[in-house]
């Protein structure tokens, strides 16, 4: 139920209650104008009907207790692995004395808890693009998974022909399904620096799936809309899949979405997907992440504005249909691209106690 819906009458005043009409014989009846009389009645009415399907509840955090874990890189070292955590999804406190926590990691951190209680970590190999794939009881020692492996591009061969680059994945742990869906952009152009747009025009999201994280399908394109996407994550709620992106075209006044976080729902990873809608954010923002609310009456959505400043901004929202309103966050500095889950409260005080905020270098 929602709160904040009247659900009985509170005691009124003489003066609350009393007609404006009324005689001044001070024996008449007192009665309550009919508004006032029906009102909470009114509210219970709406409030069964609409409470329901705005407020079907979001996935609460582990057994209850509310905890949350980012996992991000900074904007004065790009493509290393920070943790910053928070209790209420709001303010973010960040670790190791804000040093790296995995100096091999290379790629767009983001984490995931996968259906055995292991946590695995997703980025890329220094160089030519390929995905690694890290493995973690508790998301304090880390080690590889496997070998470095990129997808299965045969069925486009335009993408596999300019070197089929996987940019930001991101590691989606599908429960319905117990299929691990990995998702990430490449271009049908190569890069030039002369014709910058026409690169990042040309991105389109692809994933890839897997039961054991070891034995992949080939690639398919995730979403069928004709222009560039990238920083897409997948959530699911209710009996439907959100893909949460960035519009990666260039704004302007024909395309106002441009360079914005947009979103989209299918009853399959197939489709169909709805139009995405417009945007969610203002212009410049990328690398979108979403979050349960520790009340499980909703959702946060942040992204990375990176123009005219360098910082990541919330909204919040009762349903991922939205709507979406500006919240104030208390969020780490200069933190850049990755990825939020949600952790028990015996998570976060390990992690604090692994490494805490006023680390000191060795």
């Amino acid at each position: 139920m929602c709160a904040g819906l009247p659900v009985k009458s509170r005691a009124l005043s003489r003066e609350q209650v009393r007609s404006p009409r009324s005689s001044g014989n001070s024996n008449s009846p007192r009665r309550t104008p009919m508004s006032l009389r029906h009102l909470p009645l009114c509210f219970v009415c709406l409030a069964s009907f609409v409470v329901p399907s705005l407020f079907r509840a979001a996935p609460a955090t582990p057994a209850g207790e509310p905890g949350y874990l980012f996992a991000h890189m900074t904007k004065e070292d790009y493509g290393r692995l920070y943790y910053s955590v928070s209790l209420d999804g709001l303010n973010w406190t960040v670790l190791n004395g804000r040093r790296r926590i995995l100096p091999e990691y290379r790629g767009h951190p983001d984490v995931c808890q996968g259906f055995d209680g292991r946590y695995f970590l997703v980025g890329n190999v220094e160089t030519g693009g390929d995905i690694q794939l890290w493995v973690s009881p508790d998301m304090i020692k880390w080690e590889k998974f496997g070998a470095p492996f990129h997808a299965d591009l045969s069925p486009y061969p335009a993408v596999r022909g300019v070197g089929g680059y996987h940019g930001a994945p991101k590691l989606f742990p599908d429960r319905t399904r117990q299929r691990y869906v990995l998702t990430w952009h490449s271009s049908t152009e190569t890069r030039d620096d002369r014709h910058p747009w026409n690169y990042w025009d040309n991105m389109r999201t692809y994933y890839i799936e897997s039961a054991d994280l070891l034995n992949w399908t080939p690639a398919r394109r995730l979403l069928p809309f004709d222009f560039g996407q990238i920083d897409t994550i997948l959530r699911r709620w209710g009996d439907r899949y959100y893909a949460v992106f960035k519009d990666e075209r260039a704004p302007d006044f024909t395309w106002t979405t441009g360079k914005a976080i947009r979103s989209a729902s299918a009853p399959a990873l197939e489709g169909p997907w709805t139009e995405p809608g417009p945007r969610l954010t203002p212009n410049w923002c990328e690398a979108p992440t979403v979050i349960p609310r520790p009340d499980g009456m909703g959702w946060y959505l942040y992204s990375d504005r990176y123009v005219p400043h360098q910082m990541y901004e919330a909204l919040a929202a009762p349903s991922l249909d939205g709507p979406w309103i500006g919240v104030k966050a208390a969020m780490t500095p200069n933190a850049k691209h990755g990825g939020m889950i949600p952790i028990t409260r015996a998570t976060y005080e390990a992690l604090l106690a692994a490494f805490p905020p006023d680390a000191k270098a060795p």
